[in-house]
């Protein structure tokens, strides 16, 4: 490559030189913006963090004449842009506009349609200005855990991305200043220095360069369907049950708390911003269930009065915020603690005091054990087994037993590397626990005593007593998908699990796993699709034979044990959750009966084996068309169109048996039937009266169904 010198470049006629003295310090970003011809420059020297400058000499008439003088002194006719080759000059005042930022500015982002200019700094904070006016930011965005590396304004998502040093990237709000959404370095796998990081705004893709270059694509969630019944605008991260009350109370990614009557499923009441601007991991109740604990990602625990929305007590950590991933409440020879797991990789755990008024609370000193034999990674899940038994789980796969009353450590378990696959061989995080607490209770050295997930979607039963070892492992889930929640019933018969597709496994537990190693996966009894995306959250109500799901389509639902649909919460008409006419089954929720992963495993079979015959066939079938006459290929486009299912039926056997079936032929109803394997769910239903239902919130009078009509 050519290397062309500053000094030879001013010297050409074609060549207009302009050097000025702008900051007094290292220039950390430089942008040239031709749409209104200055130049934006950073620095980390605070007085002149970002400047906005003119591009060509200066407009100031009495330091032009200064500089004329300086050349006309040296005796030599010289240019002026050469003269200043060797002097930097300053602007004048008129020329650039400086903003004074604290700390300075190590990146900025500048948008001419929306008039708007962003600068983040080594003190984590994201400001936005009016270019004309340097005095005071407009707004100012706080999430970041790290100096601001990169920001960009994209007006056309009507998004601003930004990325820190410690490889965290967000995704705000162009109008709200909200964050929409927040990746992690373990959510992206990016690792190392960051180096640098570039938005390609016409396919969507965000370039980070570190140890190696790696593209995120930019995939935008759909807005929810005018007709589509949603619980939250964010995606729901956890619910529970309060049975004191007869609550459900569920929280969003958006940091929104809900309150929910779970006989009616009427909405009672929420609040905002429980956490702030930091979204809620997760939430539990105290033993009385007046009080409600939420952990989140500002590394605290809260404690409120759910009912008014008063916090009443703030639990922090000793040192750095870390992400709290689970808590849980728990009772040991009547002292209550509160246990929260995360990023700090420590069992916190904090003593419930009522005479303790103070508002901030400290965690108890960690155990010895925790200290020195604890986990090395993140932990991600907390379980507790009456009186003295506690779980905790890593994403490194690693299982700790816990003697509560000692604060020893009982014995550890790790996920076995011979049941990873070599693509998925990095992810071996255990993020969901469950004892199996009738068990336990007997230390029964034979049976198992603990229910985890694993990687590829695996269910895997532990013995913990008597040596711990691995009894029992399988994989629920038909695409492999991870396992997101496990709840099993009170005497321990039988286990739900959800996946991140949305479906739920019950599974006959009453006999498993009791007498050792099993070989064969339980007795599945039901499956079912709860939701359309990831279930974040199972919970069981025995006592009312319900059960309680969450996910990240933005849906809280309730179902019978059996897998009939209740309702959303959040829907128009309520139910009465003992009176099962009043519930939307049989009918299911509309994302689920279209989405196309809710078809049977043998259908989307069939239609991948023919694929290809279908693709070669349709060539031919269109080729037929080009060479028929206008009048015939016009009469096949208004069949396609508009044909009733006789004609449907009449073409395609006409055609089976030359595999000439069209692809919007396939998806059309055909009276032939279909064999899948086992007997059609369609031959048995019933038809009976359904009893009219009152649409306000009172319980439907029931004493009418069965009796006469008496006239007047």
């Amino acid at each position: 490559m050519p290397t062309v010198r500053i000094e030879h470049a001013v010297c050409s006629p074609n060549v207009k030189y302009v050097r000025w003295k702008v900051h007094e310090d290292w220039v950390t970003q430089l942008n040239y913006y031709d749409s209104i011809q200055v130049i934006i420059s950073a620095s980390i020297h605070e007085p002149t963090a970002l400047v906005i400058g003119c591009t060509t000499g200066t407009t100031n008439v009495e330091q032009k004449m200064k500089e004329i003088r300086a050349v006309k002194k040296d005796g030599k006719v010289k240019k002026w842009h050469q003269a200043s080759l060797g002097l930097p000059q300053r602007r004048a005042e008129g020329d650039q506009t400086v903003f004074r930022v604290r700390k300075g500015v190590k990146t900025f982002s500048f948008c001419k349609r929306n008039n708007l200019l962003l600068t983040g700094g080594m003190d984590r904070v994201i400001r936005i200005w009016n270019p004309y006016v340097p005095g005071k930011p407009t707004g100012m965005l706080k999430s970041h855990l790290a100096p601001v590396f990169y920001l960009h304004i994209s007006a056309e998502e009507k998004r601003i991305f930004s990325m820190s040093t410690d490889n965290t990237i967000k995704i705000w709000d162009l109008e709200n200043h909200n964050c929409l959404f927040t990746a992690c370095p373990k959510a992206t796998g990016i690792q190392g220095e960051l180096t640098a990081c570039h938005y390609l705004s016409n396919i969507k893709v965000l370039c980070v360069a570190t140890d190696s270059v790696s593209l995120l694509h930019l995939r935008m969630r759909a807005r929810p369907e005018p007709h589509l019944v949603v619980s939250h605008k964010e995606p729901v991260v956890c619910c529970r049950y309060n049975k004191t009350f007869g609550h459900v109370v569920s929280c969003s990614k958006g940091s929104v708390i809900k309150v929910w009557d779970f006989e009616t499923g009427m909405f009672l009441s929420e609040f905002i911003a429980a956490h702030g601007n930091a979204e809620i991991t997760c939430l539990t109740f105290d033993s009385s269930g007046r009080r409600l604990i939420t952990g989140g990602r500002d590394g605290c625990l809260r404690i409120w009065n759910y009912n008014s929305g008063h916090c009443l007590k703030t639990l922090t950590q000793d040192e750095k915020h870390n992400e709290v991933c689970d808590c849980t409440y728990v009772e040991v020879f009547q002292n209550k603690y509160i246990i929260a797991v995360g990023w700090d990789r420590r069992i916190n755990m904090y003593f419930d005091s009522p005479h303790d008024f103070r508002h901030f609370w400290k965690p108890q000193p960690h155990w010895p054990d925790d200290l020195i034999r604890g986990h090395k990674d993140d932990i991600l899940c907390v379980a507790q087994c009456p009186p003295s038994l506690l779980a905790t789980s890593s994403y490194d796969g690693e299982i700790i037993i816990w003697n509560m009353i000692s604060g020893h450590i009982y014995c550890k378990l790790n996920i076995p590397v011979p049941t990873l696959c070599s693509e998925d061989s990095e992810d071996r995080s255990v993020s969901h626990l469950i004892f199996l607490k009738t068990r336990a209770a007997k230390f029964e050295s034979a049976a198992a005593s603990l229910i985890s997930n694993g990687p590829q979607g695996s269910v895997i039963f532990w013995s913990l007593f008597g040596g711990a070892q691995l009894l029992a492992s399988f994989i629920p889930s038909r695409g492999k998908s991870q396992i997101s929640s496990i709840v099993v019933t009170t005497i321990d018969t039988c286990a739900y699990v959800a996946d991140h597709q949305g479906y739920v496994y019950t599974y006959d537990i009453k006999d498993y796993a009791l007498e050792g190693p099993e070989k064969e996966p339980p007795k599945n009894v039901k499956i079912w699709r709860a939701h359309v995306n990831a279930v974040t959250c199972l919970e069981l109500m025995e006592k009312e034979k319900v059960l309680l799901s969450s996910s990240i389509d933005c849906t809280v639902r309730l179902w019978s044990m059996d897998g009939e649909y209740i309702g959303t919460f959040g829907q128009s008409e309520l139910w009465d959750v003992f009176t099962s006419a009043s519930w939307k089954h049989p009918m299911v929720p509309y994302e689920i009966l279209m989405d196309p992963q809710s078809m049977p495993v043998q259908i989307l079979a069939e239609d991948v084996s023919t694929l290809q015959i279908n693709y070669v066939e349709k060539d031919k079938i269109i080729q037929e068309k080009s060479s028929t006459k206008p009048e015939q290929a016009l009469g096949i486009s208004i069949l396609e169109d508009r044909s009733t299912d006789l004609e449907i039926d009449k073409e395609i056997h006409m055609q089976a048996p030359q595999q000439t079936r069209l692809p919007q032929e396939r998806n059309k109803n055909s009276k032939k039937p279909f064999n899948p394997g086992w007997p059609n769910a369609y031959h048995t239903l019933k038809c009976h009266e359904v009893a009219s239902i009152p649409s306000i919130g009172r319980k439907p009078d029931l004493s009418i169904i069965g009796t006469e009509e008496k006239s007047n």
